[in-house]
């Protein structure tokens, strides 16, 4: 069964707040998975705490982004926007190495994929879109997370470079299933 996420773009001041992960030390937006009664919102908030130390108020909600025939588990993640409330920024041992506000047109290059187009329909204004995003490894049967680990710990690569190499340059299909502006 497809698991649920909420992702969050935390935007203030022409900046949006991303998360590098400590599993490849990559950029994305905060979110996770959403916890047995616990409503999409409220795990939006809770995740952009854990994560970022930043408390938001959700301010739209922007689409649904179905990851399918990835290497993790299928998962659908809605999007939201928030802008911050209090709190201060601060990582999340064991899942964050680093948080930054990063200018709209000066977006790290070392994205998890998909992120670099839910950012761009965050500050785009869209609302209610619904996509699939597809990743096809090259020459890769399909690695659990696990062994995409383990792969990445056996490589002797840095782990952005591992991302980079192995995983970012995999292909992905978006396909556009509903797109209400």
């Amino acid at each position: 069964m497809p698991g649920l996420a909420a992702i969050i773009a935390i935007i203030e001041n022409g900046k949006v707040l991303l998360t590098k992960r400590e599993d490849f030390e990559v950029w994305c937006l905060p979110g996770g998975g959403v916890e047995d009664g616990e409503s999409l919102a409220e795990a939006a908030m809770r995740e952009a705490k854990e994560e970022t130390g930043i408390d938001v108020e959700l301010t739209r909600l922007v689409g649904v982004y179905s990851r399918l025939g990835s290497m993790w588990n299928d998962v659908h993640a809605v999007l939201f926007t928030a802008r911050p409330i209090g709190g201060s920024l601060k990582v999340q041992p064991g899942e964050t190495v680093d948080v930054a506000y990063f200018p709209f047109d000066e977006l790290p290059k070392e994205l998890l994929f998909g992120h670099r187009k839910r950012i761009e329909d965050a500050i785009r204004g869209i609302n209610g879109i619904v996509v699939r995003q597809e990743l096809t490894l090259h020459g890769e049967n399909k690695p659990t997370r696990k062994e995409l680990y383990e792969l990445r710990d056996r490589s002797g690569l840095p782990r952005q470079q591992f991302y980079l190499e192995r995983i970012a340059r995999a292909e992905i299909r978006e396909i556009i299933e509903i797109e209400n502006v």
